[in-house]
């Protein structure tokens, strides 16, 4: 698939150009401090074009980032961990898109949160609350931690390691099920995007198959694609010094946020979540997603088939304003370029998923285009908004489109 799906004015420029564009995007990036460093990686569903790593792990610039190191994915975890085994439960009928949650999650029979389907759930139609921060019940009013959730030793009682000085008691799943169960719930007011019910993926998939949610992801997924370094908890297979640290945190665990998953409820679950604690390189990431685009690719991997792609990927309830599919996000229903985070040049056939700690992925099969930016922009602080001021990715995912238009022949970095 040489020829490019679509053309630009001659005005785009040729490959060269087109890439000390992209450089010049993301150096000022790092300059005007919208994150100390990144990794792009550009890719067609037979080829990588692209592939580099920029600046630093921090501003310190002592270690420089390489494309094989690893950053938190935040929420591209919810498409590239969660969904994608809650599609193999699919495919295996083990799970239908409209019967209700509580049919799959313990404690939600009777609880109104449990009627809504996994269609609505997944599509963020459910009338779920968005997020809930379940560390402030940890800590007193002087910000120390309260002793029935947290001690800086580690015991049988304080099992999970959230810091290298820090533990947290082991049975912090049913603390945040519990919070959740408790949580507003609205069913008008429509589309609202949620992370909750993601927190409790693991455990559907765990009732179903009676195999832990890594193990599973590892074996039906992961391994089958050759996506080596994806994992959770990522101090237990990597060294520091190939993990990018995330943010200085100042209100809980009080310290550099470094292999250690930053989403606060992801690490009362151990670090193991459907909505966040993923960690891989770009290469990694894009051997998953790039066989979602192709009906080829993915039928001959034998991991999903084209049919239960379309279906996940494909809008849900276009006629209530909500532009998304099954766990995918996807382009605006009206392109809005002040909105969006990806390119105006992606088709409505295309999908993908932001992270916030700054990485977005996004496929367009339809112009056979796989983009991967990762980073750390709430380095240091979460307050730090130069990546959406700058408008970064989006300007980052048009020059991809223009690079796949002229590309003839695969390039690596």
């Amino acid at each position: 698939m040489c020829l490019p799906l679509f053309s630009f004015s001659q005005k785009s420029g040729n490959r060269i150009e087109i890439i000390e564009s992209i450089d010049s995007v993301i150096h000022a990036a790092i300059k005007e401090y919208a994150f100390p460093g990144a990794v792009l990686l550009i890719a067609t569903s037979d080829s990588i074009l692209y592939k580099k790593g920029y600046g630093y792990h921090t501003y310190d610039s002592i270690r420089a980032v390489q494309a094989n190191h690893l950053y938190d994915l935040a929420s591209v975890t919810k498409v590239t961990a969660a969904t994608l085994a809650l599609m193999t439960l699919y495919e295996d009928s083990l799970l239908f898109l409209d019967d209700p949650i509580k049919k799959y999650i313990s404690g939600f029979l009777l609880n109104k949160r449990g009627k809504a389907t996994i269609r609505q759930t997944l599509a963020h139609q459910a009338g779920w609350r968005s997020w809930i921060p379940y560390y402030q019940e940890m800590l007193k009013k002087d910000g120390t931690y309260k002793p029935r959730f947290l001690s800086v030793s580690e015991s049988e009682k304080y099992s999970i390691r959230i810091h290298d000085n820090l533990y947290l008691t082991n049975k912090n799943y049913q603390y945040i099920k519990k919070q959740i169960r408790r949580s507003d719930f609205d069913l008008s007011r429509g589309y609202s995007y949620s992370g909750l019910f993601f927190y409790m993926v693991p455990e559907l998939v765990e009732r179903s198959v009676n195999l832990s949610f890594t193990d599973f992801l590892q074996d039906r997924v992961y391994d089958p694609l050759g996506a080596d370094s994806l994992t959770f908890n990522p101090r237990s297979k990597y060294p520091d010094s190939l993990i990018v640290p995330t943010e200085l945190d100042t209100f809980f665990r009080k310290v550099q946020i470094h292999g250690f998953v930053h989403d606060e409820g992801a690490i009362l679950m151990n670090g193991i979540s459907g909505n966040a604690g993923l960690f891989g390189t770009a290469s990694s990431v894009a051997n998953v997603w790039r066989p979602l685009m192709s009906d080829r690719s993915v039928d001959s991997m034998g991991v999903f088939s084209p049919q239960t792609v379309d279906v996940f990927t494909s809008v849900q309830f276009p006629n209530q304003g909500n532009r998304r599919g099954l766990g995918f996000d996807k382009p605006l229903l009206v392109y809005d370029s002040i909105k969006s985070s990806v390119s105006k040049f992606a088709s409505s056939q295309s999908f993908g998923h932001s992270g916030y700690t700054g990485p977005l992925v996004w496929a367009d099969p339809k112009n056979d285009l796989l983009f991967v930016f990762l980073t750390n922009r709430v380095y240091p602080s979460r307050s730090q908004r130069g990546i959406y001021d700058l408008n970064v990715r989006p300007k980052l995912h048009d020059l991809s489109y223009r690079l796949r238009a002229v590309y003839q022949n695969p390039y690596l970095e």
